[in-house]
């Protein structure tokens, strides 16, 4: 069901709302470029949509994009945006107009829609395309795309061919009822697989001239009103499946409670159903007659939608972050959105190539959604803000494995990846020591090397804010475990390269004399390993660092 632009102001007061913290501090002229850039991409996605039939962007991105447009404007005092549906470009006027649904986005907002109401019934929110059909004496005279509401376009030929839709009713009547085409799944859980794009296949079948037998067996019929049937919804639907329109009663439950509402959502939202589902339908069984209803939502049904699966992301800024070995990886920082109940406020964008290729900036906004249900995960750009914000990025030439041993201006991240590899499990196992631990003594200025740590005393960290007496006893208990650590597990926590099957010495001073030749030699140790190993055993700073574990006497150096 295509909503028009007030179901847009519903999403926004429930979600968005334009309060001074959500609205962008932009000077006028770049409020006024963010707008046009938005407005302009809604534009050629609607028009995409409706007149070609062809999507280019998910569902709930598009629904997240409107209504930031809306809270945009909100913060600005500006008219309402155009009206979405403008370049539908239908000429058949409906004989009752479609209403469209107001979308409410959480249990708060559903429990007061439900306040004071009873007979209320709940329906899954079918993802299709809306339709007409109008039926004389029982026989199908012509199907009406949605449109407006108010006019649509003629799929009669379509709709003739799809068996999924009833040619001829049981019973010779007058009929007019209101549905969803969709597209047929098979056991489809939408908590798992999401709406696979199932709307926009169906928007484009329809908008093609014929369909081949393959195509029209795909789609399937919802009907989920009859605007002048009987009065009462039971009736209403007992009457419908008399006609052969059998689903609208399987899937309609009467529900009392915000409770009841609530089971029925996660019900169809995790059980197998025949269609893509993005929510349910609630809707009361009073209502006004058909002749005055009007091309918005209605006060008598409401749709509450399922979890976001993808989110509308704007991101902040920026952040590189350095490995041990030097790689680095873009790290977005988000003002802050909700998927499945967790709050989002970072995603990686997984590498520089990603990053470059994608061109991010800040106020870009992005997709996000959750790897494996709680991994965040960077799906794409959707809008590129219209200010291109400079990011200083860090050169990927400047950082490789023998790089930033000290804690030097743009070193800070791998200097810190070096530290908390050393005391994790791959190098000392260093107990109640972890990031957390080396950015407070960072921040002291008292780590310059990578060993420092080994000379801090009880007076030292009882002079450093965080660490208690407590704490302070129990770190250098930990630190002074170290001194008693293995020369193997020394070699791994200073980041000595893999060393496949090859027979380590027990002396520091006979390994760093093995030649390129004698590395390749080893069992599991090809050129590029063994160029890794001689250079590993070379570099000044690694020979300053085991002169120093030499001189604290640990064993082997």
């Amino acid at each position: 069901m295509l909503p028009s632009l007030r179901l847009f102001f519903a999403l926004l007061l429930t979600s968005l709302t334009a309060s001074a913290a959500d609205c962008p501090d932009w000077a006028p002229a770049r409020a006024q470029a963010e707008i046009t850039t938005l407005q302009q991409q809604l534009d050629r996605w609607d028009d995409s949509y409706h007149r070609k039939g062809q999507s280019l962007i998910g569902d709930e991105l598009y629904d997240q994009s409107r209504a930031r447009l809306t809270q945009w404007r909100t913060c600005l005092n500006l008219a309402p945006a155009p009206e979405p549906l403008r370049t539908t470009g239908g000429k058949v006027p409906h004989p009752i107009v479609h209403t469209g649904l107001e979308k409410l986005h959480d249990g708060p907002a559903v429990e007061h829609w439900l306040r004071d109401r009873k007979d209320v019934w709940i329906q899954p929110k079918v993802d299709g395309v809306a339709v007409s059909l109008i039926y004389s004496k029982g026989l199908l005279q012509q199907a009406i795309s949605r449109g407006d509401g108010m006019n649509g376009q003629d799929w009669t030929a379509s709709a003739r061919q799809i068996a999924g839709i009833p040619q001829q009713l049981k019973q010779p009547m007058d009929v007019l009822v209101q549905g969803e085409l969709y597209w047929r799944l098979t056991d489809h859980i939408q908590a798992e697989a999401g709406s696979l794009n199932a709307r926009a296949s169906v928007a484009g079948l329809m908008a093609r001239k014929s369909l081949s037998a393959e195509q029209a067996a795909g789609i399937g019929l919802f009907v989920w009103d009859w605007p002048q049937g009987p009065e009462s919804w039971p009736a209403r639907v007992t009457a419908l499946d008399r006609l052969g329109f059998p689903a609208t009663g399987v899937y309609s439950q009467s529900i009392n409670t915000f409770a009841d509402a609530d089971r029925w959502r996660d019900h169809w939202y995790r059980s197998p159903l025949p269609f893509a589902s993005d929510g349910v339908v609630l809707r009361q069984d009073s209502r006004p007659p058909a002749e005055r209803w009007q091309a918005r939502p209605p006060y008598w049904s409401v749709a509450w939608k399922y979890p976001f699966a993808q989110a509308l992301a704007e991101v902040r800024k920026v952040h590189f972050k350095i490995g041990r070995t030097g790689r680095i990886t873009p790290v977005l920082e988000l003002s802050p959105v909700k998927l499945d109940d967790r709050q989002i406020k970072r995603v990686s964008v997984s590498s520089m190539q990603r990053w470059e290729q994608l061109d991010i900036r800040p106020g870009d906004q992005v997709a996000i959604s959750l790897a494996g249900l709680t991994i965040p995960r960077l799906d794409d750009v959707v809008l590129r803000s219209a200010e291109r914000a400079e990011v200083n990025a860090p050169l990927a030439a400047d950082f490789h494995p023998l790089s930033c041993w000290q804690p030097t201006p743009g070193c800070e991240s791998q200097f810190l990846a070096r530290l908390t590899w050393l005391s994790g499990k791959q190098g000392l196992a260093l107990p109640h020591v972890g990031p957390g631990t080396w950015e407070k003594l960072l921040e002291t200025g008292r780590l310059n090397s990578l060993l420092d740590w080994l000379t801090l005393d009880a007076q030292e960290l009882a002079n450093i804010a965080g660490f208690g007496e407590r704490s302070s006893a129990r770190l250098l208990n930990s630190f002074e475990s170290a001194r008693q650590r293995p020369f193997a597990r020394w070699l791994k926590a200073l980041g000595l390269p893999p060393t496949g099957q090859a027979k380590l010495a027990d002396s520091w001073q006979t390994l760093a004399q093995r030649s390129h030749e004698q590395w390749q030699a080893e069992a599991g140790i090809g050129p590029g390993r063994a160029a890794q190993l001689s250079a590993f055993f070379r570099d000044p700073q690694v020979l300053a660092l085991s002169e120093t574990l030499r001189m604290a006497g640990i064993d082997g150096f």
